[in-house]
């Protein structure tokens, strides 16, 4: 093992785990040379720890700072939890950053919340320039009482800028201002920032201490973040480039200064494909035309001109696809409506086009952004004025900047032009938006890789790291992969020979009895309870009620668009119950079922996501992109899907003391079926070490296996049940 370099200061326990120390060297010695790491480790590795300590060591020896950040709640509790360990051993400043909306005492929006900054900052340096001038006038009187000639014509220039201050103070009262923020600039924050400091302040707790102060917690945490050691944080901060810009200049740090550790990274794909992508609704729309016919300027009717045409031509885009029946099933979920074309631009470009005439788009575009930037300008200074309660959004620019984009840039690699519609709860109205779909992560993440000093990984689901590489766009990565820690002998994870659940099988009632038997099996063989994934929700309700009516425990259904925690709780606490619910939930990771919380998991299916055009679409940027047959399916569907099942499982084996038994309920896990099954086979997509935990097994026999792994583990007390 190499020099560790002296990292374990940062180390706050007494021994690393079983391959920690060894993580934490490759680590420490890859970040030395500023190169990237994917680091794949199941639970108990110590993957935070394994990460940061070494992280914070280089950071100290070569004047970097450490970006740790999830977009899991759970594991950011975890990384305050780690940070607090870490400052009982070694001093260092970290500091937890939220975004502003979940922080601000006030609840307004980021343009708002600039103008309020902006004007709270103009009086309070009015009335200290005004504080100054009185005193000089104190002064200058004094001096002039004494015989001082030249001090009473001092006096009287100070008297006269001292009326003008006092003038544009009356104007600047009658403006909007934060009286939070006004209480940052003007009161004592000395406190405040010795508090920060004393521990890892949770943002919460900022805020309650804030609150009581009645500064502006958001505002400060921006002020005495530069130059910390460690800063815990959310995907944004660093995914989406303008915030990641800002970010970086609060930190008071140049990309290149900026060691960067993403947990939970098999996340990142999806967040930077989500960030990356831009929307515009129709709502917006006819906001930005009504805006326009309130405007008497002359350019108002070259923007109408573009932006009507782009209106109508996405309102009769979505209204063309309808077929019978079609406008009464939209709900209120955002529905795709296909208009990519092959040979052609989009139907939707090529509506705009039919239904624009007029000077030309370029200059009627132009004509519409310079007025949307003047209109903003003046929805700005009238709410800085006062003459406004909340400050205006312009629609014209937002709506002008769009079309834009769309016209100019969707047709580029890896975008993909979509409209979807949905229907308003309130008003029953059907309405729809424009979408420019990133299939690309890599053109968000390969940047962010590119500027950044170094960056971790980590995730229990990163393999294959050279997919990984390619999606997002590393350059030649350290790569590292850790198994599970704990004793094999309190484990047992079996790929279970049910019918394969393909789709066009899945109604077939001698595949659902055999399937349901088996589940039957799998939680009456189970001393306490069993945690059931499946491809969707539909399928979860489906086999829930085959359940009911078998099962002596209770039957627990997770639903679409319920808040699941009461659920979970009610299921924790509960004994020999079955919670069914979809892999693609919220409960497939991030959340633990240690202990006796969930002594068994099974994954019912392979849980294909649903393949809709936009899938199609990353499947096709993906095969234009990458080398390989059937990339595009590989990288986009079968992998992911593989990944999930592989989160699902580890929902159990929390510590070394946990017993407990994984299943896979499909033939195609097996290593058996892999000859007649063929490609429809994933035994091969999970990784190597993974495989070799399977076993291969019957439906008739799992029950069996199940009664002799747990009665071996004295799990059933004096009641075992009878296969």
């Amino acid at each position: 093992m190499s020099d560790t370099g002296g990292y374990m200061r940062f180390f706050p326990y007494e021994q690393p785990y079983a391959n920690q120390r060894e993580a934490m060297d490759r680590i420490h010695n890859a970040l030395v040379r500023g190169q990237d790491v994917l680091f794949e480790g199941a639970c108990g590795t110590g993957k935070t720890l394994s990460s940061l300590v070494p992280a914070l060591e280089v950071a100290r020896e070569r004047d970097k700072t450490v970006v740790i950040t999830t977009n899991v709640h759970q594991q950011m509790r975890q990384f305050v939890a780690e940070a607090r360990a870490i400052t009982r051993e070694e001093d260092i400043r970290a500091i937890v950053f939220k975004g502003k909306s979940s922080m601000c005492h006030i609840d307004v929006g980021y343009e708002e919340c600039q103008a309020l900054r902006d004007n709270t900052r103009a009086v309070v340096d009015a009335e200290r320039d005004r504080d100054q001038l009185e005193r000089r006038q104190r002064e200058l009187l004094a001096e002039s009482q004494d015989g001082d000639g030249s001090a009473a014509d001092a006096r009287s220039a100070v008297m006269d800028e001292l009326e003008s201050i006092e003038e544009r103070l009356e104007d600047l009262e009658e403006q909007n201002v934060c009286d939070y923020y006004r209480n940052n600039l003007t009161g004592n924050t000395d406190d405040f920032f010795g508090w920060l400091f004393e521990d890892v302040r949770t943002p919460d707790e900022i805020y309650e201490y804030a609150e009581r102060q009645e500064f502006c917690g958001y505002e400060l945490l921006k002020e005495g973040i530069e130059g910390v050691d460690l800063v815990v944080c959310n995907y944004h901060h660093l995914l989406d480039g303008v915030i990641r810009e800002q970010f970086f200049r609060w930190l008071g740090r140049d990309p290149e200064d900026v060691i960067a550790v993403f947990d939970e990274a098999h996340n990142v794909e999806d967040a930077a494909r989500e960030h990356a992508t831009r929307t515009c609704s129709e709502r917006t729309f006819d906001s930005a035309l009504d805006e326009l016919a309130e405007t008497d300027d002359p350019r108002s009717e070259h923007a109408v001109n573009v932006l009507s045409a782009f209106h109508r031509a996405l309102v009769e885009t979505y209204e063309d696809s309808f077929g019978f029946g079609d406008r009464e099933a939209i709900g209120e979920n955002w529905t795709d409506v296909p208009i990519a074309n092959e040979d052609r631009r989009d139907d939707l470009t090529l509506a705009f086009l039919q239904r624009y005439s007029g000077r030309g788009i370029d200059a009627d575009l132009e004509a519409a952004m310079k007025l949307g930037q003047e209109l903003d300008e003046r929805y700005e200074e009238a709410y800085r004025e006062g003459e406004t309660a909340t400050r205006t959004e312009c629609q014209t620019l937002e709506a002008a900047a769009f079309v834009s984009a769309w016209l100019n840039e969707g047709s580029k690699e890896g975008l993909y032009p979509v409209v979807s519609v949905t229907r308003d709860a309130g008003t029953d109205e059907v309405y729809g938006r424009a979408e420019l779909y990133t299939c690309l992560p890599r053109q968000v993440t390969g940047r962010l890789f590119d500027d950044v000093y170094a960056t971790v990984l980590m995730s229990a689901t990163l393999q294959p790291f050279d997919v990984t590489e390619d999606v997002l766009g590393l350059e030649d990565p350290v790569t590292m992969a850790y198994g599970l820690q704990f004793p094999a002998d309190n484990r047992r994870t079996y790929a279970v020979e049910t019918p394969p659940l393909f789709s066009s099988e899945r109604d077939d009632p001698d595949v659902q009895e055999t399937v349901a038997e088996t589940i039957h099996d799998a939680v009456r063989m189970t001393p306490g309870n069993t945690l059931a994934f499946f491809p969707n929700y539909g399928e979860a309700n489906r086999y829930a009620d085959r359940l009911e009516g078998r099962s002596d425990g209770t039957v627990y259904l997770d639903e679409p668009g319920v808040a699941v925690e009461d659920l979970r709780q009610e299921f924790v606490a509960a004994d020999d119950a079955v919670l069914c619910t979809s892999l693609w939930g919220t409960l497939a990771e991030g959340v633990s079922f240690d202990g006796d919380a969930a002594e068994t998991v099974l994954v019912v299916g392979v849980p294909y996501p649903h393949l809709d055009d936009r899938a199609e679409a990353v499947q096709e940027a993906y095969d234009a992109a990458f080398e390989g047959t059937d990339t595009g399916w590989r990288y986009a569907v079968e992998i992911p899907t593989v990944r999930k099942t592989r989160q699902a499982l580890g929902r159990v084996i929390r510590s070394p003391e946990d017993v407990g038994v994984r299943a896979l309920l499909d033939r195609r896990y097996s290593r058996a079926a892999k000859s007649d099954l063929g490609k429809y086979s994933v035994n091969s997509t999970f990784p190597h070490e993974e495989r070799e935990d399977l076993i291969d097994i019957g439906p008739e026999k799992l029950k069996f296996a199940m009664l002799n792994f747990y009665a071996d583990h004295d799990a059933y007390g004096e009641e075992q049940p009878t296969p």
